[in-house]
Protein backbone atom coordinates (compact mmCIF):
# COMPACT_ATOMS: atom_id res chain seq x y z
CA UNK A 1 0.00 0.00 0.00
CA UNK A 2 2.74 2.45 1.05
CA UNK A 3 4.46 1.90 -2.56
CA UNK A 4 1.12 2.30 -4.60
CA UNK A 5 0.62 5.54 -2.44
CA UNK A 6 4.15 6.26 -3.38
CA UNK A 7 3.40 6.07 -6.98
CA UNK A 8 0.33 7.83 -7.02
CA UNK A 9 2.03 10.85 -5.38
CA UNK A 10 4.78 11.01 -8.27
CA UNK A 11 2.61 10.18 -11.21
CA UNK A 12 0.10 13.20 -9.59
CA UNK A 13 3.27 15.34 -9.53
CA UNK A 14 4.44 14.86 -13.43
CA UNK A 15 0.93 15.83 -14.31
CA UNK A 16 1.18 18.87 -12.31
CA UNK A 17 4.32 19.90 -13.73
CA UNK A 18 3.29 18.59 -17.22
CA UNK A 19 0.33 20.96 -16.98
CA UNK A 20 2.15 23.75 -15.00
CA UNK A 21 4.58 24.05 -17.63
CA UNK A 22 2.09 23.91 -20.44
CA UNK A 23 0.49 27.31 -18.67
CA UNK A 24 3.81 28.76 -18.56
CA UNK A 25 4.23 28.19 -22.19
CA UNK A 26 0.83 29.96 -23.04
CA UNK A 27 1.91 33.03 -20.78
CA UNK A 28 5.39 33.30 -22.19
CA UNK A 29 3.49 33.14 -25.60
CA UNK A 30 1.24 35.78 -24.77
CA UNK A 31 3.90 37.76 -23.17
CA UNK A 32 5.89 37.79 -26.70
CA UNK A 33 3.29 36.98 -29.93
CA UNK A 34 4.08 37.23 -33.42
CA UNK A 35 5.67 39.83 -34.75
CA UNK A 36 5.38 39.33 -38.31
CA UNK A 37 3.99 36.87 -41.13
CA UNK A 38 4.35 32.96 -41.48
CA UNK A 39 4.74 30.82 -44.80
CA UNK A 40 5.50 27.60 -45.00
CA UNK A 41 8.47 25.83 -46.51
CA UNK A 42 8.95 21.87 -47.47
CA UNK A 43 9.99 20.78 -43.81
CA UNK A 44 8.98 23.92 -41.61
CA UNK A 45 6.39 26.61 -40.68
CA UNK A 46 8.13 30.00 -40.47
CA UNK A 47 7.43 32.96 -38.78
CA UNK A 48 9.26 36.05 -39.98
CA UNK A 49 9.83 40.16 -39.88
CA UNK A 50 10.45 42.06 -43.57
CA UNK A 51 11.31 45.40 -42.81
CA UNK A 52 12.56 48.34 -45.38
CA UNK A 53 12.39 48.65 -48.68
CA UNK A 54 13.62 47.57 -51.42
CA UNK A 55 14.39 50.81 -52.72
CA UNK A 56 17.20 51.48 -50.51
CA UNK A 57 20.26 51.80 -51.07
CA UNK A 58 21.51 48.11 -50.73
CA UNK A 59 21.17 44.28 -51.44
CA UNK A 60 18.37 42.55 -48.83
CA UNK A 61 19.81 41.72 -45.66
CA UNK A 62 18.74 38.11 -43.83
CA UNK A 63 19.27 38.05 -40.33
CA UNK A 64 19.43 34.24 -38.86
CA UNK A 65 19.50 34.37 -34.54
CA UNK A 66 21.57 32.32 -32.31
CA UNK A 67 20.78 29.25 -29.93
CA UNK A 68 18.04 30.29 -27.70
CA UNK A 69 17.33 32.76 -29.75
CA UNK A 70 14.51 34.63 -32.22
CA UNK A 71 13.78 37.41 -34.52
CA UNK A 72 13.77 39.81 -31.55
CA UNK A 73 17.11 39.44 -30.50
CA UNK A 74 17.36 41.92 -33.83
CA UNK A 75 14.47 43.75 -33.56
CA UNK A 76 15.59 45.01 -30.14
CA UNK A 77 18.05 47.44 -31.28
CA UNK A 78 19.56 46.50 -34.85
CA UNK A 79 17.21 46.28 -37.36
CA UNK A 80 16.01 50.05 -37.07
CA UNK A 81 18.95 50.85 -37.84
CA UNK A 82 19.70 48.77 -41.27
CA UNK A 83 16.07 49.33 -42.44
CA UNK A 84 16.37 53.07 -44.06
CA UNK A 85 19.50 51.70 -46.39
CA UNK A 86 17.95 48.38 -46.94
CA UNK A 87 15.11 45.51 -47.24
CA UNK A 88 15.62 43.11 -43.90
CA UNK A 89 14.35 39.99 -43.38
CA UNK A 90 14.18 38.76 -39.66
CA UNK A 91 13.41 34.28 -39.12
CA UNK A 92 13.01 32.73 -36.69
CA UNK A 93 14.94 29.24 -37.20
CA UNK A 94 12.31 25.79 -36.60
CA UNK A 95 11.78 25.24 -33.17
CA UNK A 96 12.49 28.57 -32.04
CA UNK A 97 10.51 31.59 -31.54
CA UNK A 98 7.10 30.93 -33.25
CA UNK A 99 8.58 28.74 -35.87
CA UNK A 100 7.79 24.98 -36.45
CA UNK A 101 8.69 22.05 -38.07
CA UNK A 102 6.13 20.64 -39.75
CA UNK A 103 7.99 17.81 -41.57
CA UNK A 104 10.49 15.12 -40.03
CA UNK A 105 12.27 17.13 -37.19
CA UNK A 106 16.08 17.49 -37.86
CA UNK A 107 18.26 19.33 -35.71
CA UNK A 108 21.23 19.56 -37.64
CA UNK A 109 23.18 22.53 -39.16
CA UNK A 110 23.17 21.52 -42.32
CA UNK A 111 19.08 20.98 -42.20
CA UNK A 112 18.73 24.36 -40.63
CA UNK A 113 21.07 25.92 -43.67
CA UNK A 114 18.73 23.60 -46.10
CA UNK A 115 15.45 25.69 -44.71
CA UNK A 116 17.41 28.95 -44.55
CA UNK A 117 18.00 28.58 -48.26
CA UNK A 118 14.52 27.65 -48.62
CA UNK A 119 13.03 30.50 -47.26
CA UNK A 120 15.62 32.85 -48.96
CA UNK A 121 13.79 31.24 -52.23
CA UNK A 122 10.48 31.09 -51.17
CA UNK A 123 10.28 34.71 -50.82
CA UNK A 124 11.93 35.56 -53.92
CA UNK A 125 14.93 37.11 -52.05
CA UNK A 126 18.11 38.10 -54.54
CA UNK A 127 20.96 36.76 -53.36
CA UNK A 128 21.05 38.70 -49.64
CA UNK A 129 23.68 39.57 -47.67
CA UNK A 130 23.40 36.87 -44.87
CA UNK A 131 23.61 38.27 -41.05
CA UNK A 132 24.27 35.11 -38.21
CA UNK A 133 24.46 35.60 -34.67
CA UNK A 134 26.56 32.99 -32.67
CA UNK A 135 25.06 29.56 -33.74
CA UNK A 136 23.14 31.22 -36.75
CA UNK A 137 26.81 31.97 -38.12
CA UNK A 138 27.76 28.63 -37.79
CA UNK A 139 24.09 28.33 -39.95
CA UNK A 140 25.11 30.89 -42.56
CA UNK A 141 28.21 29.31 -43.10
CA UNK A 142 26.66 25.83 -43.63
CA UNK A 143 24.47 28.05 -46.29
CA UNK A 144 27.35 29.63 -47.99
CA UNK A 145 28.64 25.80 -47.85
CA UNK A 146 25.58 23.95 -49.36
CA UNK A 147 23.87 26.60 -51.07
CA UNK A 148 26.17 29.36 -52.53
CA UNK A 149 23.80 30.36 -54.80
CA UNK A 150 21.62 31.22 -52.84
CA UNK A 151 23.51 34.47 -50.61
CA UNK A 152 25.89 37.10 -51.74
CA UNK A 153 28.30 37.25 -48.59
CA UNK A 154 28.47 36.89 -45.21
CA UNK A 155 28.42 39.09 -41.91
CA UNK A 156 29.05 36.99 -39.10
CA UNK A 157 28.07 38.43 -35.17
CA UNK A 158 30.36 36.82 -32.24
CA UNK A 159 29.38 33.49 -34.76
CA UNK A 160 30.13 30.08 -33.75
CA UNK A 161 33.15 29.05 -36.19
CA UNK A 162 34.72 25.57 -35.35
CA UNK A 163 34.10 23.06 -32.50
CA UNK A 164 33.87 24.22 -29.40
CA UNK A 165 35.97 21.35 -26.31
CA UNK A 166 34.32 22.47 -23.17
CA UNK A 167 31.04 23.30 -23.19
CA UNK A 168 30.09 26.53 -21.73
CA UNK A 169 28.41 25.93 -17.70
CA UNK A 170 25.02 27.82 -19.06
CA UNK A 171 24.96 24.54 -21.31
CA UNK A 172 26.23 22.25 -19.64
CA UNK A 173 22.75 20.72 -17.71
CA UNK A 174 21.09 20.64 -21.46
CA UNK A 175 23.36 18.64 -23.11
CA UNK A 176 20.74 15.51 -23.04
CA UNK A 177 21.70 12.96 -25.86
CA UNK A 178 18.26 11.03 -25.56
CA UNK A 179 15.55 12.79 -27.24
CA UNK A 180 13.07 10.90 -24.69
CA UNK A 181 14.51 12.17 -21.80
CA UNK A 182 14.69 15.90 -23.60
CA UNK A 183 11.16 16.08 -23.70
CA UNK A 184 10.26 14.22 -20.05
CA UNK A 185 12.52 16.92 -18.65
CA UNK A 186 11.32 19.59 -20.86
CA UNK A 187 7.57 18.97 -19.70
CA UNK A 188 8.42 17.95 -16.06
CA UNK A 189 11.53 20.06 -14.06
CA UNK A 190 13.36 22.04 -16.73
CA UNK A 191 10.39 24.74 -16.63
CA UNK A 192 10.27 25.52 -13.24
CA UNK A 193 14.37 25.28 -13.09
CA UNK A 194 14.30 27.96 -15.82
CA UNK A 195 11.60 30.07 -14.08
CA UNK A 196 13.87 30.22 -11.22
CA UNK A 197 17.11 30.61 -13.18
CA UNK A 198 16.09 33.46 -15.86
CA UNK A 199 17.92 35.87 -15.14
CA UNK A 200 20.93 34.79 -14.35
CA UNK A 201 21.11 32.86 -17.57
CA UNK A 202 20.65 36.01 -19.27
CA UNK A 203 23.13 37.71 -17.29
CA UNK A 204 25.27 34.75 -17.96
CA UNK A 205 24.79 35.32 -21.77
CA UNK A 206 25.39 39.29 -22.36
CA UNK A 207 28.73 39.02 -19.40
CA UNK A 208 30.92 40.66 -18.68
CA UNK A 209 27.76 43.75 -19.97
CA UNK A 210 24.53 44.61 -17.71
CA UNK A 211 21.64 42.25 -19.75
CA UNK A 212 18.96 44.80 -20.36
CA UNK A 213 16.23 45.01 -17.92
CA UNK A 214 13.36 44.14 -20.86
CA UNK A 215 14.67 41.61 -22.54
CA UNK A 216 12.59 39.13 -21.36
CA UNK A 217 10.04 41.36 -23.81
CA UNK A 218 11.14 43.51 -25.63
CA UNK A 219 13.98 41.13 -26.47
CA UNK A 220 11.89 37.97 -26.41
CA UNK A 221 13.95 36.20 -23.64
CA UNK A 222 10.62 34.87 -22.51
CA UNK A 223 9.96 32.62 -25.16
CA UNK A 224 13.18 30.64 -23.87
CA UNK A 225 11.18 29.57 -20.82
CA UNK A 226 8.58 26.93 -22.85
CA UNK A 227 9.53 22.83 -23.02
CA UNK A 228 9.54 23.71 -26.91
CA UNK A 229 12.57 25.94 -26.20
CA UNK A 230 14.63 23.69 -24.04
CA UNK A 231 13.78 21.03 -26.74
CA UNK A 232 15.24 23.06 -29.42
CA UNK A 233 18.86 24.67 -26.96
CA UNK A 234 18.64 21.01 -25.60
CA UNK A 235 18.76 18.99 -29.72
CA UNK A 236 20.41 21.96 -31.47
CA UNK A 237 23.61 21.98 -28.47
CA UNK A 238 23.88 18.18 -29.40
CA UNK A 239 23.75 18.87 -33.01
CA UNK A 240 26.75 21.18 -33.05
CA UNK A 241 28.69 18.91 -31.39
CA UNK A 242 28.34 15.88 -33.90
CA UNK A 243 28.55 18.71 -37.07
CA UNK A 244 31.03 21.36 -36.49
CA UNK A 245 34.00 19.70 -36.65
CA UNK A 246 33.09 18.29 -40.33
CA UNK A 247 31.56 21.49 -41.13
CA UNK A 248 34.77 23.53 -40.41
CA UNK A 249 37.23 21.23 -42.62
CA UNK A 250 35.10 22.54 -45.56
CA UNK A 251 35.83 25.95 -45.07
CA UNK A 252 38.63 26.23 -47.59
CA UNK A 253 35.97 25.91 -50.50
CA UNK A 254 34.27 29.01 -49.51
CA UNK A 255 33.82 31.41 -52.24
CA UNK A 256 32.34 34.52 -51.12
CA UNK A 257 32.94 37.88 -48.96
CA UNK A 258 32.91 36.62 -45.63
CA UNK A 259 32.98 38.82 -42.25
CA UNK A 260 33.38 38.12 -38.68
CA UNK A 261 33.21 40.78 -35.79
CA UNK A 262 33.38 39.37 -32.13
CA UNK A 263 33.09 41.41 -28.54
CA UNK A 264 36.48 41.23 -26.96
CA UNK A 265 35.25 39.89 -23.87
CA UNK A 266 32.72 37.45 -25.13
CA UNK A 267 32.17 34.85 -22.34
CA UNK A 268 29.70 32.06 -24.10
CA UNK A 269 32.27 31.83 -26.98
CA UNK A 270 36.12 32.74 -27.55
CA UNK A 271 36.61 35.59 -29.87
CA UNK A 272 40.49 34.06 -29.92
CA UNK A 273 39.43 30.49 -31.09
CA UNK A 274 36.04 31.24 -32.81
CA UNK A 275 36.82 34.44 -34.40
CA UNK A 276 41.06 34.66 -35.15
CA UNK A 277 41.33 30.58 -35.44
CA UNK A 278 38.67 30.67 -37.95
CA UNK A 279 39.54 33.91 -40.39
CA UNK A 280 42.99 32.29 -41.12
CA UNK A 281 40.78 28.77 -42.42
CA UNK A 282 38.38 31.07 -44.24
CA UNK A 283 39.61 32.38 -47.37
CA UNK A 284 39.53 36.42 -47.74
CA UNK A 285 38.10 36.58 -44.27
CA UNK A 286 38.08 39.59 -42.43
CA UNK A 287 37.57 39.79 -38.47
CA UNK A 288 36.81 43.19 -36.50
CA UNK A 289 37.29 43.16 -33.09
CA UNK A 290 35.73 45.24 -30.64
CA UNK A 291 34.54 46.16 -27.23
CA UNK A 292 31.85 43.74 -25.59
CA UNK A 293 30.35 40.58 -24.81
CA UNK A 294 28.29 38.26 -26.84
CA UNK A 295 25.25 39.83 -27.37
CA UNK A 296 26.71 43.03 -29.21
CA UNK A 297 23.95 43.14 -31.41
CA UNK A 298 21.88 44.51 -28.60
CA UNK A 299 24.32 46.36 -26.26
CA UNK A 300 26.43 47.35 -29.55
CA UNK A 301 24.11 48.29 -32.45
CA UNK A 302 25.24 51.32 -33.86
CA UNK A 303 29.00 49.95 -33.98
CA UNK A 304 26.99 46.74 -35.25
CA UNK A 305 24.73 48.04 -37.60
CA UNK A 306 28.10 50.51 -39.57
CA UNK A 307 29.98 47.14 -39.90
CA UNK A 308 27.04 45.26 -41.46
CA UNK A 309 25.87 48.30 -43.44
CA UNK A 310 29.75 48.41 -44.37
CA UNK A 311 29.86 44.55 -45.14
CA UNK A 312 26.38 45.49 -47.71
CA UNK A 313 28.17 48.37 -49.37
Amino acid sequence: MMVAGVLVLVVALIALLVLWSARAARAATALVPPDGRFIDVPGARLHYIDAGSDTGSGPPIVLVHGLGGHSRNFTYALTERLTPHHRVLIVDRPGSGHSRWTGPTDWRIGTHATIIARFIAALGIDRPLLVGHSLGGAISLAVALDHPEAVRALALIAPLTLPVDTVPDLHKPLMIRSALLRRVIAWTVAIPLAKSQGRRAVEAVFAPEPAPADFETRGGGALTTRPSGIIAVSSELVAVGDDMPHMAQRYAALNLPVGIIYGREDQVLDCAHQGEDAAKLIPGCDLTVIPGGHMIPVTAPDTVADWILSRAR
